[in-house]
């Protein structure tokens, strides 16, 4: 029976996951509001079907740690550097605001002191998923406020997962008095330091070993399967070996993989893992709430709200025009902050279990999620319109004075006589092929990007200083990673290759304008590429044909034109038409 209910839960709360997050999508809003609305609807406050919460939450906290590693993974110090001068003290700085208003929100309903720190930290920190998902929609990711943005929220994790080592510590039940609180935090934090330094020193070397010697089997199960125990490993062993929590165990592992050549790959091939289990985990979450609250705490949702949308917005609003910034990245970025997402339900997840937060608490900040992030992606279409109506007020063109141009932290300055950017194509396999066509390419102007699964082959690009990516051509990210979006081609040179239909259609999804070059083993593989939506398909049955009849008619002393009159006629038989180009 037990096996049976969590195959039930499983299906139900993935199915219902499925249905909302589609509708959502449909609407234009963040998929995360539908995977919060499905765990209402199977939670045990609404009727119908009901899934088991404890099961649900056993499977979130898997997505919880593979949330984390991901974090680890994507955690770019560069990124961070760029724009530190804005991003740290932002950050730190719309924290404060956020935590302080919410403490005074907590102490007036009577709430403890703990209570409203927890809750003022939850708050505090925005979604990335939404955030990144708003900044790609409008074309804002590589700009200015893109960076700052990203970088604000680099900032934002580093102190969530500070937080979740913190809480325990300050919160927890080992922790007696004050005369208790020094010497837990000693031992917290030196449990911490030599958790970090054992996971890089020896995991540093370890891993990446490991990583190499799995890669060399080319099996993409055990790759995959291979990851998935370093995350799991390491968050399960640092919780049970250090007291800490798994979340900062799998965003350490996360960062040691980042750190060698496989974290494309390990990012790409353990997203799909992830993704599934992090639905699960905004079921599970969702499944707390109550409907029945937004009725009976109609305030406290509402004065929630009115931080999230208004104190947070103008608090990072005012540091970034203090810093110089025109007003529109200032406002840009403010409402880009505006909402609470993933990390905000894992502060509060761990605030319950310390017992520092309610159920009125949680409800609160589901329904303030779902609705901040259903209104933020709205709330960022109006930028434009509302800069047309003010940037002629006297205000804004004196903030628009004021600020001054900001050169990127360590950004190298691109000399005046160098071309901003060439056309680019994409070279799927390195063997005689690839290296043929990079190289002509190269002398013909346009920039060969390769993705390529062999490691030697790519560690040998790397230092030839051409552009590589270690990763599996048949991942969508993959293909983003290598800029299939803006590329002028993407070539297949590798006959046979598993997936190949699905890259053609994967790449024309994301580039309708994509010229694609593919290779086939066989002459009967050519019509189904050129549905999938190649524009030009090449077989080595095919090629060998018409070489040895052009090497056979010049024998015989035939014209140029007669040459090229019966290559045209074969190509016809071969393949049905010739080839498009």
């Amino acid at each position: 029976m037990h096996e049976l209910d969590l195959i039930i839960t499983l299906t139900g709360g993935l199915t219902a996951a499925l249905i909302f997050g589609y509708l959502t999508h449909r609407l234009g809003l963040s998929p995360i509001v539908g995977y919060l609305l499905a765990g209402i609807a199977v939670g045990a406050n609404t009727p119908g079907f009901v899934a088991d919460r404890a099961m649900a939450e056993q499977f979130a906290e898997i997505g919880v740690i593979l949330l984390m590693f991901g974090v680890g993974l994507q955690f770019h110090v560069k990124e961070l550097l760029e724009v530190r001068r804005v991003a740290v003290p932002g950050a730190v700085f719309q924290s404060l605001v956020a935590t302080l208003l919410s403490v005074m929100v907590a102490r007036w309903l009577g709430w403890s002191w703990s209570a409203g720190i927890v809750f003022g930290f939850a708050v505090s920190v925005a979604s990335t998923v939404v955030l990144l998902r708003v900044l790609v929609d409008h074309n804002e990711l590589h700009t200015p406020t893109g960076h700052i943005a990203v970088g604000w929220l680099v900032v934002e994790d580093l102190f969530t997962v500070l937080l979740l080592v913190i809480l325990p510590v300050l919160f927890g039940p080992a922790v007696s008095g004050a005369t208790g609180l020094p010497l837990a935090i000693a031992i917290s934090l030196g449990k911490i330091i030599l958790l970090v330094a054992l996971t890089f020193l020896i995991g540093g070397r370890l891993i990446p070993w490991l990583l190499e010697h799995v890669a060399a089997t080319r099996s993409r199960e055990l790759f995959t399967l291979t990851v998935l125990v370093l995350a799991l490993g390491i968050a399960v062993g640092s919780a049970q070996m250090f007291g800490v929590s798994m979340a900062l165990g799998a965003f350490l592992a996360g960062m040691v993989v980042r750190q060698s050549d496989f974290s494309f790959r390990a990012a790409s091939e353990a997203l799909p893992m992830r993704d599934a289990f992090a639905v699960l985990f905004f079921v599970s979450v969702g499944m707390l709430f109550n409907p029945a609250h937004l009725m009976e705490s109609p305030g406290l949702v509402f004065t929630t709200l009115a931080i999230i949308l208004v104190g947070k917005p103008l608090a990072a609003l005012v540091i970034v025009l203090v810093l110089g910034y025109a007003p529109r990245v200032a406002l840009s970025v403010a409402v880009a902050l505006a909402q609470i997402g993933e990390f905000s339900f894992i502060l509060a997840t761990l605030g319950r279990s310390l017992g520092v937060l309610g159920e009125s608490e949680a409800n609160t900040l589901i329904a303030a999620s779902i609705i901040s992030i259903s209104i933020n992606p709205l709330l960022y279409r109006l930028i434009a319109p509302l800069e047309n109506r003010v940037k002629h007020t006297r205000l804004w063109q004196m903030l628009e004075a004021r600020s001054k141009p900001h050169k990127l932290e360590g950004a190298e300055t691109i000399p005046s006589d160098m071309p901003v950017s060439r056309d680019s194509a994409i070279i799927v396999g390195y063997g005689p092929t690839g290296r043929t066509l990079a190289r002509l390419l190269d002398e013909n102007g346009i920039d060969p990007i390769v993705v390529e699964m062999n490691l030697h082959s790519v560690r040998h690009l790397q230092t030839e200083g051409i552009a590589v990516i270690y990763g599996d051509a048949s991942l969508q990210e993959t293909l983003k990673q290598a800029g299939v979006e803006t590329a002028f081609a993407l070539i297949l040179t590798s006959a046979g290759m598993q997936g190949t239909e699905e890259v053609i259609r994967i790449s024309r999804s994301l580039n309708p304008n994509l010229r694609i070059f593919a290779r086939a083993a066989y002459l009967r593989d050519i019509p189904a590429l050129r549905r999938a939506g190649a524009n030009a398909v090449f077989s080595g049955e095919g090629e060998i044909a018409l070489n040895m009849t052009e090497h056979m008619l010049r024998k015989l002393g035939a014209t140029d034109e007669q040459i090229d009159r019966e290559r045209e006629r074969v190509r016809a038989e071969l393949s049905g038409g010739t080839v498009a180009v």
